[in-house]
């Protein structure tokens, strides 16, 4: 069955930002990716709506709604406040009741998610948010750092499945001395994970060259992939680019 793609559209809606009117259009962007294999999409609304706007995840979840093998992603920091148009999180998704909705922990003027949940810190705060979306029938994942530590307590505040944050396994590619070490972190962080009964995704600046080491990740359901994405793209077009990175993890079991 290998393991699930979702296209993350952000940097579509940036493009698209960067003009008057709706081209590119995100919504047919992910009629496209759909198409061509991709198992999911994902977006990520943020307070200052630079990309994804909270229309686009409307009609995003229009789309996706009815198309039983299409799960539909929403990622975002749960204690952002409403801004102009944007309603916060937890309303937008209420609102649209996504398949999966996963929490990070990115401030309003981070460039973009660079670090797990310290949820030594906020997991009491985060418990009754995950109690919220599991009652309205939303899988809950957790943005987490390979830190065994915290990945228990993922568990215990509550989370169906976390996703690891890979970008320092990806800035470590080219340094097979620190690769294999974030790597093996990765690795004992998804057997944990696996072991408490957490399923396992992964996400941040997984592109065609490390993809497939970071495959064999123990349990690794499904991966959520933006930026080198659409960078791939321009040059191999959306359709092409999907079908890369699905040969890639369809072929694993």
């Amino acid at each position: 069955m290998g393991i699930s793609l979702s296209v993350n559209l952000n940097k579509i809606a940036l493009i698209r930002n960067s003009r008057e009117g709706n081209y590119p259009d995100v919504v047919e962007h992910a009629r496209v990716c759909i198409a061509n294999g991709a198992d999911g999409i994902t977006v990520h609304p943020r307070p200052d709506q630079r990309h994804i706007r909270p229309n686009d995840v409307r009609q995003l979840s229009q789309l996706t709604s009815p198309l039983e093998d299409i799960e539909f992603n929403i990622e975002g920091n749960p204690f952002a406040e409403e801004n102009g148009s944007y309603p916060g999180l937890f309303q937008l998704v209420e609102e649209t009741r996504p398949d999966q909705c996963t929490l990070v922990p990115d401030s309003d003027n981070q460039l973009t998610s660079d670090h797990g949940f310290n949820l030594t810190q906020t997991g009491d705060n985060l418990a009754p948010i995950i109690e919220r979306l599991k009652s309205l029938g939303i899988r809950v994942s957790l943005f987490m750092d390979p830190d065994l530590a915290q990945i228990e307590l993922a568990k215990q505040v509550g989370a169906d499945r976390i996703e690891l944050y890979t970008g320092p396994y990806a800035e470590a590619w080219g340094d097979p001395k620190k690769l294999d070490s974030i790597f093996q972190q990765h690795y004992r962080a998804a057997e944990l994970a696996q072991d408490l009964g957490l399923g396992v995704n992964a996400g941040h600046d997984l592109n065609l060259v490390n993809l497939e080491k970071f495959s064999a990740i123990p349990g690794l359901a499904e991966v959520s992939i933006g930026h080198a994405l659409t960078v791939d793209a321009i040059a191999m077009g959306l359709d092409k680019a999907v079908r890369a990175y699905n040969s890639i993890l369809k072929s694993k079991n």
